[in-house]
């Protein structure tokens, strides 16, 4: 989780540029004298708009199939308790909606797609600027309309949990959530967040039920050989003469690195029953994440934390895991939770600084313990990079200079101590094109790609600097690089993602319909 200030962002087309790149120089210089008239009018019309719009709470959520992916184009009404008066949302690519503008009061909220219909749920709206989320989950028109809190549960976690993984699919980014910087993030949190260890001070977190299987050196020898396949034999030969959790626990490493997260599932399952150890419940749960049982994956992180309520890397999962849900707000409460349970511990700031980035409104608590990882770490150039990002992002539009000028140097300070901190020269350089200091963003976006060549974002920057300044080979020659680079990492990001197995998972009022049940 150290190294290179990482970037998480999307790359944003401006007008000017486009009509400086299609119709060259006279051209453009006509169409920006255009819009310099303009201007004034366009400005009365948003201070217009802006009055016009209502002063209200606003309501987000997302819908999801029985299965825990989210639905596209399904539709969303909200009706005010025991009155006709409704409003009607369509979700969006990601499966979410939002209605804004809306009075205090108590709402009932359904949504439907064809013959599938959501059990309604009831949501309090008690103050003008309150904000909350909701989940909604197609099924059955009959089911039982569930609270707020259970919209979010896709199964109810017992000792022996009520759903079952029936089949795998192919998953080529279908289902993610908002934009697609989001959900890269997402999968990039994912990849990280189940190779945490237990800190030390996680009583029992590591601790395995049979110290003997913990001890088999054959299969761990064949397994970091490279022999998989003769390593999950062995384990296979042992467990048919002594079952253990361990032994399950070892199954399902070695079934997910052959490609079979189906009995790797099952395999983390038997063990967690057999020592509900947070080992185990922390195994078990990744493997859900990992193939995108979202809200199974929550159920399980949901039972760990309870008995292990000093586990950070269990609530830091569950964070993750919350994000990859888009409950934005509630994943990074849960991170803040994490730092504060081991405020020496880097992860859960990363992880709360990545979201921060990604996630469309700044996020809760997240400011305050970024900054206190600042104070902790003065000399890691992540603290001072994720700081200045969330303190930027707190600003808004109508930035302050002086908090401006707090970022510029917590930046600085970043790209000092790590020189090879590109997405810190990209925001420098970003600062000084936002003043139209061109000269100087042309040399801050040079150093961010000097320290990451492949940092597509800054050679669009770039492109943007040289052509306000003037150079427009040079502006060419950067948009193309642009175009190059992400083009190769979309695919990339695609060949990573259809290489990934999502799980299918069956409800219980769902498991007599399956074959051979």
């Amino acid at each position: 989780m150290t190294g290179r200030c990482p970037l998480m962002g999307d790359s944003r087309a401006e007008c000017h540029v486009i009509a400086g790149r299609v119709f060259g120089g006279a051209a453009f210089a006509i169409l920006c004298a255009a819009a310099a008239l303009l201007l004034p009018t366009v400005a009365l019309v948003g201070q217009q708009r802006n009055s016009m719009q209502p002063a209200g709470a606003t309501l987000h959520g997302v819908v999801h199939d029985a299965a825990g992916k989210t639905v596209p184009d399904a539709h969303v009404t909200l009706r005010e308790d025991n009155a006709s008066v409704f409003r009607e949302e369509t979700t969006d690519t990601a499966g979410e909606f939002t209605f804004k503008g809306l009075a205090p009061g108590t709402f009932k909220l359904t949504a439907s797609l064809g013959s599938l219909q959501s059990p309604a749920v009831a949501v309090t709206l008690s103050t003008p600027g309150e904000q909350q989320s909701v989940i909604l989950v197609l099924g059955s028109p009959q089911a039982k309309a569930p609270t707020t809190q259970e919209a979010s549960q896709s199964m109810q976690f017992a000792d022996q949990p009520d759903f079952a993984i029936a089949a795998v699919t192919d998953w080529t980014a279908a289902g993610g959530h908002g934009s697609d910087s989001s959900l890269r993030t997402s999968e990039a949190l994912t990849r990280q967040a189940v190779n945490l260890k237990p800190a030390s001070k996680e009583g029992g977190a590591a601790e395995s039920s049979s110290g003997e299987a913990d001890g088999d050196d054959v299969a761990r020898a064949l397994a970091l050989g490279g022999n998989l396949t003769q390593a999950r034999d062995h384990v296979r030969q042992l467990l048919a003469r002594r079952e253990t959790a361990d032994l399950h626990r070892m199954e399902g490493e070695l079934d997910e690195k052959l490609a079979d997260p189906l009995s790797a599932v099952q395999e983390f399952r038997q063990a967690t029953r057999m020592d509900p150890s947070e080992e185990n419940y922390f195994a078990w749960g990744s493997e859900l994440l990992i193939h995108r049982a979202v809200w199974q994956a929550k159920e399980v992180f949901d039972e760990g934390a309870k008995r292990y309520p000093q586990s950070v890397r269990m609530l830091t999962a569950r964070g993750v895991d919350l994000f990859a849900g888009a409950l934005y707000d509630e994943a990074a409460l849960d991170l803040c939770r994490a730092s504060e349970l081991n405020p020496e511990s880097t992860d859960p700031y990363l992880f709360m600084g990545k979201i921060e980035i990604a996630a469309p409104n700044p996020l809760p608590c997240v400011l305050e313990k970024l900054a206190q990882f600042e104070k902790l770490q003065p000399t890691n150039s992540l603290a001072q990079y994720y700081y200045a990002m969330a303190l930027k992002k707190q600003q808004g539009h109508d930035a302050d200079p002086g908090a401006m000028e707090q970022v510029k140097v917590l930046l600085t300070r970043a790209v000092t101590l790590d020189p090879k901190c590109a997405a810190g020269y990209l925001e420098l350089g970003n600062l000084s094109a936002g003043k139209k200091q061109w000269a100087q963003a042309i040399e801050l976006y040079l150093q961010a790609i000097r320290a990451d060549p492949d940092l597509s974002d800054a050679h669009y920057r770039l492109g943007v600097a040289y052509e306000r300044a003037g150079y427009q080979d040079k502006a060419r020659e950067q948009f193309q690089l642009h175009d190059a680079i992400a083009s190769r990492q979309a695919a990339e990001v695609q060949r990573q993602r259809e290489a990934v197995k999502q799980f299918l998972v069956v409800l219980p009022n769902q498991l007599d319909a399956q074959p051979g049940k």
